[in-house]
């Protein structure tokens, strides 16, 4: 499956949400922390390029002298983001901070806005869609040096964000307790009494929402009328099935959540960590591939606004793209890295094959399936 069929109308809706925002927040003049400056007098916190500083090697200089990163949200098991931390921290010397490794996407702007103008406030922003669209106006437009190479319909044109990693949604479990299935209805059978979990709160967590969305889609319904989603969790809770446990590595090793909905590439990471373990197998139903990309943001406030921007460098360079699909995840530049021959071969060889198109939910979809869990969701399973 081309890189290019797991983007569609999400990110053109999110770049119209962020289009009436923009116009009115313009980055700011003033350098606030960063020990950055251009040589046309552009401080880091409103460069919009590494060429606004001179280049990379004063980007990379400014953000050695600011010589600290914070970053939010960001599990070491997810997406790979473990080696990418430590790898960026080995290539520039940069210490990172990761706070709240957990957390969900409303988390990281609530944070952010509790945090502003403090030294431990997050610099960058990795967050779901709905979320960054609705908070556009709390980002640093920036333009990585790769930019160009990542499709028009996955990033704003100003670099306010830019989708960064993506995957589909997908039933992951252990082969050794429940018997392997073979669709979304087959939850609800006994042997998978109290051994169905859902990462997180869909009212709160983008991987949890796109579950609901995916199952939905299985049952008949689609991902903006998620009536029949919200439907088949009440069943799987009323018939014993659904496990209301947030699932981690930690929970998944030791059995406690033996059937978990979560993006691919997690649920492909956890099969890889365990392996000789446990039999942690990745199931995508072939009538509900459902899609989605994660965005990526520098924070218009950040204390360390040349570290960030480098961070996002990072994250776009073929190596940064690499470590994301080392870790399951489909990366932006994928379709560039693979006709410039610089994509890991094995790695994106690796990805978990899909039988159908994938459906990827615009903007206007998900605001209305997340109107109608805010209103049914507690009722319903919660």
């Amino acid at each position: 499956m081309s890189p290019r069929s797991l983007r569609r109308v999400s990110a053109t809706a999110l770049a119209c949400v962020a289009a009436t925002v923009i116009a009115a927040c313009s980055p700011p003049t003033e350098d606030s922390g960063s020990s950055g400056t251009g040589s046309g007098g552009t401080s880091a916190a409103s460069a919009t390029s590494a060429e606004d500083l001179g280049g990379m090697d004063k980007l990379v200089e400014a953000a050695k002298k600011e010589g600290q990163l914070n970053v939010i949200a960001l599990p070491p098991d997810w997406a790979n983001y473990g080696e990418i931390i430590k790898a960026f921290q080995s290539k520039y010397g940069i210490t990172i901070t990761s706070d709240q490794p957990d957390a969900s996407s409303a988390d990281e702007i609530s944070t952010a806005q509790r945090l502003k103008g403090q030294s431990k406030a997050p610099d960058v922003f990795d967050l779901g869609a709905s979320v960054a669209a609705a908070n556009t106006a709390m980002f640093a437009p920036y333009k990585v040096a790769t930019f160009d190479e990542v499709p028009e319909d996955l990033k704003d044109p100003n670099g306010t964000w830019v989708n960064d990693y993506g995957g589909y949604m997908s039933i992951g479990y252990d082969a050794g307790k429940v018997p392997a299935p073979t669709s979304v209805a087959d939850l609800l059978k006994p042997a998978y009494k109290g051994k169905v979990a859902l990462n997180g709160d869909p009212t709160k967590a983008g991987a949890a929402f796109a579950g609901v969305q995916m199952v939905s889609v299985a049952q008949g319904g689609t991902v903006e009328d998620i009536t029949k989603g919200v439907d088949f969790f009440k069943q799987l809770k009323d018939a014993g099935n659904f496990l209301p446990v947030d699932p981690t590595p930690a929970t998944i090793e030791s059995g406690q959540t033996p059937v978990v909905f979560d993006w691919d590439y997690l649920n492909v990471a956890q099969g890889a960590k365990l392996k000789g373990k446990m039999d942690w197998k990745t199931y995508v139903p072939d009538n509900a591939v459902v899609g989605g990309y994660y965005v990526q943001a520098v924070n218009k406030d950040a204390p360390h606004p040349a570290a960030a921007r480098l961070w996002q460098e990072f994250l776009y360079s073929d190596e940064g793209q690499n470590l994301w699909l080392k870790g399951g995840a489909r990366p932006v530049r994928l379709e560039a890295m693979t006709k410039a021959g610089t994509a890991d071969a094995a790695a994106a060889g690796a990805l978990p094959k899909v039988a159908s198109e994938p459906v990827i939910p615009t903007e206007e979809q998900n605001a209305k399936a997340k109107d109608y869990l805010a209103k049914n969701w507690a009722n319903a399973v919660g």
